[in-house]
């Protein structure tokens, strides 16, 4: 572990001192390359200078302890800070090692949300606009930015299907294991016997691709413009302002009727094109991370759920990790972390092993 993080560290200094040389800024893009790689070494450079001072500070304690008679104070207080050293000491250790941890690549990306109502009829609509506004809610607490692309709503009030792009530092990191069949139980408003229905939502979390890693020939696109539907007004229904792109060689589908402007609803669905395009990709370059995307939506039957919401009981149960919080309200609040945090904690711990295990 230490040989290579003092080979980051030297990383580290080599990106430094070329970034100090003016013809290094010369060239935009291996720029915009070497200040991600520093960014990215940052953390891990400043945990194991200070682990270096740290242990330094330990070998000096004990050689110090070493020469002084028990009973002596200043053997009593070099004691206390021994100990505090080796405290911080095995704090320092275990922060590298999850720094040391390879990094999902998509982490630092901005999100593309996919919701749709799955079996449940105007229930599962309700509670697909009830996450929507749960995401909503969450993200607006981080401090990012939700923009919806495309929105389907059923006529009791609920969301057929949206798409929104959620954009923020984290988004990805913290929203990507969000993604799957959302289970339901709860009397609907409708239900006059006060039976339990059972109703699923799915959602799809997707990083959001870079212009220069997805590239799209017009040629390949074919642009249908139509009147938006929904509510906004008269303008919204009565100009060709909505777009729906159809990308010719894989067949995807986006439409985007949010904004009144044509040019700024095809900016939009591009992006979104974008980011499936770029899945795509991923899922070919990792097969094993492909089968867990085509895992994660599924049929949106309630079987295949990986969370389900208990209305009687107030509680969410995450079934990939056997997690139960009796919070539902403040979930449903936008308080996911009480759910996001432990799952983020157990698929690193699990990465963890894996890499330890490794040969």
């Amino acid at each position: 572990m230490f040989d290579k993080l003092a080979e980051l560290e030297k990383n580290h200094e080599e990106l430094t001192a070329q970034m100090a040389d003016p013809e290094f800024f010369s060239d935009p893009s291996r720029y915009r390359d070497a200040t991600k790689k520093l960014s990215d070494l940052e953390s891990v450079v400043r945990l194991y200078r200070e682990y270096k001072v740290v242990d330094q500070a330990l070998t000096d304690n004990r050689e110090l302890l070493s020469e002084l008679d028990k009973g002596e104070e200043l053997y009593d207080l070099a004691t206390e800070e021994g100990a505090e050293l080796e405290s911080r000491l095995e704090e320092l250790t275990a922060e590298l090692k999850v720094e040391l941890t390879p990094k999902d690549p998509n982490d630092g990306r901005n999100v593309v949300l996919e919701i749709r109502a799955g079996t449940g009829g105007d229930e599962a609509t309700l509670f697909a606009n009830e996450l929507f506004r749960m995401y909503t809610r969450y993200a607006e607490g981080q401090g990012w930015r939700v923009e919806i692309i495309d929105l389907s709503e059923s006529e009791v009030g609920g969301v057929k299907e949206v798409s929104a792009i959620v954009e923020g530092r984290g988004a990805y990191s913290k929203l990507k294991y969000e993604g799957g069949v959302h289970r339901v139980q709860r009397v609907p408003a409708t239900e006059a016997s006060g039976r339990i229905h059972t109703s699923a939502v799915t959602v799809a979390v997707l990083p959001e691709a870079d212009d220069v890693e997805v590239s799209i020939d017009e040629k390949d696109l074919r642009i249908d413009r139509f009147c938006s539907s929904g509510p906004g007004g008269q303008g919204v229904n009565t100009t060709y302002s909505a777009v729906r792109l159809t990308h010719l060689p894989t067949g995807l589908v986006v439409s985007c009727q949010d904004e009144r402007s044509q040019i700024k609803n095809k900016a939009k669905a591009l992006r979104v094109l974008k980011a499936r395009l770029l899945e795509i990709e991923q899922d070919k370059a990792h097969s094993a991370q492909a089968e867990e995307r085509r895992k994660m939506v599924g049929s949106g039957d309630r079987s295949e759920k990986i969370r389900t919401y208990n209305f009687p009981q107030n509680r969410v149960t995450d079934h990939r990790i056997g997690l139960t919080v009796h919070q539902l309200d403040s979930v449903l609040a936008g308080g996911i972390e009480a759910v996001v945090e432990p799952l983020a904690t157990h698929y690193q711990a699990q990465q963890m092993a894996d890499e330890v295990g490794q040969p």
